[in-house]
């Protein structure tokens, strides 16, 4: 192998397995991630195979950018787009391409389950509910049933399965049965056909859930065998990762896929399958055996994180999960099976509980501890302490008492973005655009920092406002009846008036995020955000970009975007339980001590590890079973022996014990607000760390001034490494130029990512691009399945009229292009109406020239990743067309033609003619820029003096990135047209 790697016995057994199934039992920080990524490496290489022939299946969206990142870095050549996804991405992938072939849409929307929520609840008078409709509150149900029909996808049940299991039940009654057994099936009946009616919305929607990309994928693969057979040859092996958290369905549709060479590998740990909620199945990876007869199993036991008495302490404990446990499973009639982790280095940790008498106290002890752990160690980060908590919810004392010892933290939770303070204050703007009499949304705007309106008059004001039975806002509108201010608060008060009545005359004819933006910059907030301390500024920058794109998802789905239509949409994700997804960021960032749920701290590792709250009922949790549960006639996995809920915690318990390397404290409090004293967790007994009958010790006073004073107030400060963490693995030509022309504004738009206003030139682009491309695709699906190409093959002296003839008419390219057509950003509905005439007139000529001369496409979109020296490159090709002695790279535009080409103007193709030669091992033979407009085309070619030239000038630009300076070069040319000009302090 090319790249040089210290691996272990087992690893290199594991990277350099040959055919047939494969089972790898990676124990914890056994460096699995290292194993999966240098197997596909090795599969690449020593198989010479092409990226596309391997499969990597992950079980998250980071896992899979992990993983891809790290082949990038290690494949000493270029490629086209690896296939490493999530389950629901590789459906989603496969449905968009061969959707048509069993009746759906290609075209179709994703729901998530707040959207999920919404459709249900504006068609719940097509469900005929009653005993899932209370009449007091008739959407009380609704989330339960998604889960249910959700659950059910996960074990493959479909609603014809559920209606014939429910109309069997109710035949099988008989006439005798009492009012509870005649309930129990009207109940049955009544969920199967809910099922039923909401897979059918769904259908007349044309929207998919999360559930419907894994079941119509393997209802693809079994419909259309021609289809299967297809992605079998492509894909010659397959990987698995988290192979324990998978579902039912999405192992049937890996064996689907992997039948009949079965050349899968699946790496997995049964002791972490921790997912139960999310309907993973721990029969899988327990069953992998039985259902692959010859399969290989490897186990990876070399621990290259924890310290051995940590490791013994772990496997001492998850023993108490026996017999269901993969080493009991595949040790029958063997003896040389055993998952105890050796750990590679001769540390001995710090094991320790940490009792005390209330909530408070143990928030104290834990930061305390992780005080005298920094003095004693020295060389320490903040970055090495992690506290997990069972739940969200019992994390919020913890980040409280750092804030208030000014440690500084990062609470990395999976959702919780609505409650962020910027998106509060977007939401109370357009609260009081839509109605001046929402006065509590009134006060929050008078209170922005931007505006620094003195407490005591927003007080003043607030006051006056109830005396006199008005709205707030009509209080400060006439202020001067009430009131005598100073200079500077009537200017401030104006302004907000002035700001109010302005954008209120955009509200009824523009987008949402038009109206967020221009609040945003008149107002002074982006440029208050942008004067903060960068770590602030970062932290509320990706707040605002992750809320940025909610809106965009409800203006591309709404008839109607407007900012009534939002609040509307925005109260009923409230109302759904949402509380807004929330980016992972546990890498980003300054130096800070990390507070995470376990669930959260998968895949993580920390030198010291806080697990908190380990009380009776907090730790292991109460089992909340689902309020609608799958019938046990239905559900197809085998029921696991023993108490299943207690199992999952202790599984969940091995994970949070695991992360730690040098030093793992348990922690419990005898006081937690209720009316009862709460015992510690039953962990703890089975720990043989503690005797429940030990008294606790006394509640001593915190010196909290005494620690705040050791305690850096600079804590929170970005360095330059800091900021080459924001920096991405692999940079794009749009990323590369931006810096060129001005490095602030690549601060602007790719570290802080801050959204701007769209353009209307981009909208039109971007819809004249999607018409050539559905067109083309069009073309595709309809053309003889015969010949391999899109076009009849233009080398062919002799072609009849037939083979000459475009499958798609001009009329149909012109009704994809109304369809794909996007109205954002232009000025008015006449630029609008331009735009779109001038589009059609464009694609009426270009149709003209494809029906005469029919080019022959080779690839459309095509994506490709190369490197540049030590940096990645990415880019995507519009077109790819065969031509003769090679291929022509074309590349649309929609903006006018220059007489001539400057270099400069050149550098993306000519980027891109390296990276093709060197992916596909073609000749390019010619570039082309296509001007849609006047439907032109220019023709050249880069020499080789001149692809030289334009390699070294992007790696010399990456390497001026990888500097992390960012210092603005303005010059008015550059400023007029930049995204950010409203609030960089350095403009001209």
């Amino acid at each position: 192998m090319s790249n040089e790697l210290k691996l272990n016995q087992e690893q290199k057994r594991a990277i350099e397995y040959g055919e047939g199934p494969l089972l790898i039992v990676a124990g914890a920080g056994t460096g699995k991630t290292t194993v999966l990524t240098q197997r596909a490496f090795y599969l690449l290489e020593k198989k010479n195979l092409q990226a596309e022939n391997v499969l990597a299946l992950t079980f998250t969206e980071k896992a899979a950018t992990e993983m891809e990142e790290r082949l990038d870095k290690i494949l000493p050549y270029a490629y086209t787009d690896l296939w490493v996804m999530t389950f629901h991405s590789f459906g989603q992938r496969i449905l968009e391409d061969n959707a048509l072939d069993i009746g759906l849409p290609s075209d179709f929307r994703l729901l998530d389950e707040t959207g999920v929520w919404m459709l249900m609840k504006r068609n719940l008078d097509k469900f005929d509910l009653d005993y899932y409709r209370p009449l007091g509150n008739p959407t009380k149900f609704i989330k339960e049933m998604i889960k249910h029909f959700s659950r059910c996808k996960d074990e493959l049940i479909q609603p014809q399965d559920y209606l014939d299991y429910a109309e069997k039940v109710r035949l099988n009654q008989g006439q005798r049965a009492d009012e509870e057994v005649k309930l129990e099936t009207k109940r049955l009946e009544e969920i199967a056909n809910a099922y039923h009616t909401y897979q059918q919305i769904l259908l007349e929607e044309e929207v998919l859930d999360f559930g419907d990309l894994i079941n119509y994928t393997i209802k693809l693969f079994k419909e259309r065998p021609n289809i299967l057979k297809k992605y079998r040859e492509q894909f010659k092996y397959i990987l698995v990762d988290e192979f324990q958290d998978t579902n039912y369905a999405q192992y049937e549709l890996v064996k689907l896929l992997a039948h009949p060479k079965n050349n899968i590998t699946v790496v997995g740990d049964d002791d972490q399958s921790i997912y139960a909620f999310r309907g993973s199945s721990m029969n899988n990876i327990l069953g992998f055996k039985k259902d692959y007869q010859n399969t290989q199993e490897i186990f990876l036991t070399q621990n290259y994180r924890s310290a051995q008495n940590i490791l013994n302490l772990s496997y001492d404990f998850i023993q108490q999960n026996n017999p269901n446990r993969l080493e009991v499973k595949l040790s029958q009639g063997k003896n040389n099976l055993s998952k105890k982790l050796k750990a590679q280095n001769n540390q001995l940790a710090e094991i320790e509980v940490l009792q005390a008498i209330s909530e408070d106290a143990e928030v104290q002890e834990v930061i305390q501890k992780i005080h005298q752990v920094l003095k004693k160690e020295g060389e320490l980060s903040w970055n090495d302490f992690a506290i997990l908590v069972r739940s969200n919810a019992q994390a919020k004392p913890f980040a409280l008492g750092l804030e208030e010892a000014n440690i500084p933290y990062n609470f990395v939770a999976a959702s919780g973005l609505y409650e962020k303070n910027i998106v509060l204050d977007i939401i109370a703007y357009l609260k009081l655009l839509d109605n001046y009499h929402e006065s509590s949304a009134v006060w929050r705007i008078l209170n922005l920092n931007c505006f620094q309106i003195d407490p005591q008059v927003a007080v003043q004001l607030s006051h006056l406002a109830g005396k006199k039975a008005v709205s707030l806002y009509e209080v400060i509108r006439n202020y001067q009846r009430y009131l005598k201010l100073s200079p500077p608060t009537i200017k401030i008060l104006d302004k907000i008036i002035n700001l109010v009545e302005k954008h209120s005359q955009l509200v009824s004819d523009q987008s949402v995020w038009k109206i967020i933006w221009v609040f945003l910059v008149d107002s002074g907030y982006l440029k208050w955000i942008d004067s903060l301390p960068e770590a602030r500024k970062q932290e509320i920058f990706s707040y605002l970009n992750q809320f940025y794109r909610k809106i965009q998802i409800f203006e591309k789905e709404s008839e109607t975007p407007r900012v009534k239509e939002f609040l509307e949409f925005f109260k009923l994700a409230l109302e759904s339980g949402e509380r807004g997804k929330l980016a992972n960021t546990v890498d980003e960032g300054p130096e800070s001590v990390k507070v995470m749920t376990v669930h959260g701290s998968k895949g993580l590792e920390y030198k010291y590890v806080f697990i908190v709250g380990l009380v009776d009922k907090r730790f292991p949790s109460m089992e909340r079973k689902e309020k609608i549960q799958i019938p046990d006639n239905l559900v197809k996995e085998e029921v696991l022996e023993g108490d299943v809920h207690l199992q999952e915690e202790r599984r969940l318990f091995y994970v949070a014990m695991t992360r730690a390397k040098q030093g793992l404290y348990f922690t419990w409090a005898l006081d937690y607000g209720g009316k009862q004293l709460k015992k510690p967790s039953i962990f703890l007994k089975e720990l043989n760390l503690i005797q429940l009958e030990k008294g606790l010790t006394k509640e001593e006073k915190f010196n909290l001034d005494k620690l705040k004073s050791e305690i850096k107030e600079d804590t929170r400060k970005i360095n330059k490494e800091d900021l080459k963490r924001l920096l991405p693995n692999r940079f794009s030509f749009s990323q590369i130029s931006a810096y060129n022309t001005c490095p602030r504004q690549y601060y602007y738009a790719h570290i802080l990512k801050i959204p701007s206003l769209g353009k209307h030139f981009f909208s039109y682009g971007k819809s004249m691009h999607l018409a050539l491309q559905k067109f083309f695709q069009l073309v595709k699906a309809r053309q003889d399945s015969s010949q391999g190409d899109l076009f009849a093959p233009a080398n062919k002296e002799k072609k009849s009229q037939s083979e000459n003839k475009l499958p798609v008419s001009e009329k149909e390219l012109l009704e994809i292009y109304e369809q794909v057509w996007i109205d954002d950003w232009y000025q008015s509905s006449t630029d609008k109406k331009e735009y779109l005439e001038q589009g059609r007139k464009s694609l009426k000529e270009i149709y003209r020239d494809f029906k005469e001369n029919p080019p022959q496409v080779k690839f459309l979109e095509k994506g490709f990743n190369v490197h540049f020296g030590d940096y990645s490159f990415k880019g995507n090709i519009d077109r790819v067309d065969q031509v003769q002695g090679g291929v022509q790279l074309i590349d649309y535009k929609t903006g006018n033609p220059k007489e001539k080409l400057s270099l400069a103007d050149k550098e993306q193709l000519l980027i891109y003619q390296i990276a093709y030669e060197e992916v596909f091992q073609e000749k390019v033979e010619n570039l082309r820029f296509h001007y849609l407009n006047n439907n032109t085309q220019v023709d050249f070619l880069g020499t080789d003096k001149e692809l030289e030239k334009v390699r070294e000038k992007l790696i010399q630009s990456i390497k001026k990135i990888y500097t992390c300076s960012f210092t603005a070069s303005p010059a008015e040319y550059k400023c007029q047209y930049c995204d950010f000009k409203d609030i960089c302090p350095f403009k001209v």
